[in-house]
């Protein structure tokens, strides 16, 4: 696979852009944009630390702003060529976007930052992280990565204990930030440790076992095993934000993800989930970015040589769609 060329669609969210989310939805910085198909005639797009007005120029903040950790819009948009259409949010009693899943009751909780989400026979699931501090960037403490679930269409979550992988003192575990893929009767989960700076690992669970942490077994390299510390990488590090699809053009699946001190956005391509995946192909190059990060692909955009995808940049902290051109090889 090459990347013959990669440009700019349009500013998704902010002051400016082609939803103007700031006048209708009191959205005025957010990051992230996970996609995935809702299964309803939507793509639901999931963004993370959200501010309203009086937000700083540069980045994200103060808490002061309007802070919501985490809203959800939604989108109908077949036709990705001029920009992703946000139809709406999940809203709060004024009509502006709420936040959606909620914090913990805990003191060394400070954000809930979503990072993959999947539907599954009318039921979403988000895979999350509980965010126990801020680093230098690129690098945070979490308590644990967790999946949330809806029943209803995104408006209410549940955040079951059985569902939840514990950081533990050593802060590795391999699955703080997730990327979800379904194959067969499986539902897969893709994991690295909190921060962009690790490998990522891969994990399954038969689908009507999604939310049940017990029941996911590893990839070992040779088989598969029940211990996620037997776990080896399937994607050499440093692995930021992930996004898995699978591509009909290509016949293959695609994995997308930040390389933070490389500075730039990569994509990779395997036969199977498990790999061996190709070595990255720069998608977006931070030089012409700076503060980039994200890559989250459209699930609609996967049968022909142009894929869309949400990019962040942490300046405007803002969210825009990308379109890159691929060509077999």
């Amino acid at each position: 696979m090459k990347i013959e060329r990669t440009e700019l669609v349009a500013k998704i969210t902010g002051p400016g852009s082609v939803n103007a989310t700031d006048r209708r939805f009191a959205v005025h910085g957010t990051d992230l944009g996970i996609l995935w198909d809702a299964g309803d005639g939507r793509v639901f797009v999931l963004f993370g630390d959200t501010f309203g007005e009086g937000r700083a120029p540069h980045g994200g903040g103060p808490n002061s702003a309007d802070w919501r950790c985490n809203v959800l819009a939604f989108s109908r948009t077949r036709d990705l060529s001029h920009g992703l259409a946000l139809d709406g949010f999940i809203p709060r009693t004024d009509g502006t976007a709420a936040q959606v899943i909620p914090r913990d009751k805990r003191r060394d909780e400070i954000t809930v930052i979503p990072n993959a989400g999947i539907a599954i026979d009318g039921v979403q699931y988000v895979q999350y992280m509980s965010v126990r501090e801020w680093g230098p960037p690129g690098r945070w403490h979490t308590n644990y990565g967790g999946l949330a679930y809806s029943e209803d269409g995104g408006v209410t979550w549940q955040k079951p204990h059985g569902s939840r992988w514990i950081n533990r003192a050593e802060r590795d575990d391999p699955f703080q930030l997730g990327a979800f893929a379904r194959d067969g009767d499986h539902v897969y989960l893709f994991g690295t440790t909190n921060g962009r700076h690790g490998d990522a690992y891969l994990a399954r669970a038969e689908i009507p076992q999604i939310l049940n942490a017990g029941a996911y077994e590893y990839f070992t390299g040779g088989g598969w095993a029940s211990d996620e510390f037997a776990a080896v990488p399937v994607l050499p590090g440093p692995v930021g934000e992930l996004s898995i699809a699978y591509s009909v053009y290509l016949g293959q699946w695609l994995a997308m993800h930040l390389d933070d001190p490389g500075g730039a956005i990569l994509l990779h391509t395997a036969d199977r989930l498990e790999g061996p995946w190709s070595t990255g192909e720069v998608a977006v190059p931070g030089a012409e970015f700076p503060g980039l990060y994200g890559g989250y692909l459209h699930p609609w955009a996967l049968d022909g040589p142009d894929i869309y995808y949400l990019m962040s940049q942490w300046g405007p902290y803002n969210v825009f769609l990308m379109r890159s051109r691929l060509a077999p090889g």
